[in-house]
């Protein structure tokens, strides 16, 4: 595929998608409490994100075939959510499985794709594989990692909704699957903090707790790439509150300050 232009969608191909998607998902709702609730927390997660890269898509003034395209790797970035619960009870790739490469196998599995010519397929494959990499390759096409970072930055800013409206409210129901089994203790880890400072993304190997999973989250910001995410992120006040929901401690305060400074500089940038 040499450019955007060759994208032929239809609204049919989503409808069709969005079909087959809901009818997959309620297979996975007739387990335990737990396994229901996670599997409508990721079905709604899926809705979201495909509302959020719309949004992105509009003021990148994409057209109907291109947000077409984003819609559909916004429904399927995460199916293979669904089966890695079913099968291991979390949502933690390292102790169980590559959910990005699982949702291709399932989508090759289950012939989800084979109304589309072959190179649109593996361009839905590809930009679904990459969602979850810490970076992503040097040796793609300019169409498919355009896609995988809107796609990319669609997924932050509904995760950053999901676990910022959980931490305001985790008093009252904990849910470990999204907390990754990690242990609710005190400290965090210097060299993240580190890392953040000097404006690195945060390697998920480095995470041993909930307040290292927190700062990996805030560590996101680095990794946007289109001006209406960052726009969204600071309008929403997310970093505010996963702030809310770390140590009070001056390290986290001179970080923050940091983070707010190139937040800042990234929205003023882009208005220029």
């Amino acid at each position: 595929m040499k450019n955007r232009n060759e994208i032929k969608i239809t609204l049919r191909h989503v409808e069709d998608i969005k079909k087959w998607f809901y009818t997959y998902v309620q297979n996975f709702k007739h387990g335990n409490q737990a396994t229901t609730e996670n599997t409508i927390l990721k079905e709604k997660h899926s809705i979201r994100v495909s509302s959020e890269i719309l949004h992105i898509g509009h003021s990148l003034e994409l057209n109907t075939d291109e947000l077409h395209l984003a819609e559909i790797t916004a429904f399927l970035h995460d199916i293979g959510r669904f089966e890695q619960y079913a099968r291991y009870k979390t949502f933690a790739d390292g102790k169980s499985v590559n959910h990005a490469l699982l949702g291709v196998e399932i989508l090759t599995k289950n012939k989800v794709l084979n109304a589309f010519e072959e190179p649109i397929k593996n361009l839905i494959l590809r930009i679904i594989s990459y969602h979850n990499r810490a970076s992503l390759p040097d040796d793609e096409t300019k169409t498919c990692l355009f896609f995988a970072k809107l796609l990319r930055d669609a997924d932050k800013l509904d995760i950053f909704r999901v676990v910022t409206n959980y931490y305001r409210q985790k008093g009252s129901h904990r849910n470990e699957a999204l907390e990754l089994d990690l242990p609710d203790t005190p400290e965090f880890s210097d060299q993240i903090i580190k890392d953040l400072m000097n404006k690195q993304i945060v390697d998920i190997k480095h995470v041993k707790s909930l307040n290292d999973f927190k700062l990996l989250q805030v560590g996101w910001i680095f990794d946007i790439n289109f001006d209406a995410t960052f726009s969204a992120v600071r309008s929403r006040r997310y970093l505010d509150i996963i702030q809310e929901a770390l140590p009070d401690s001056k390290k986290i305060q001179e970080l923050f300050e940091i983070i707010q400074i190139y937040l800042t500089e990234k929205i003023d940038g882009a208005k220029k």
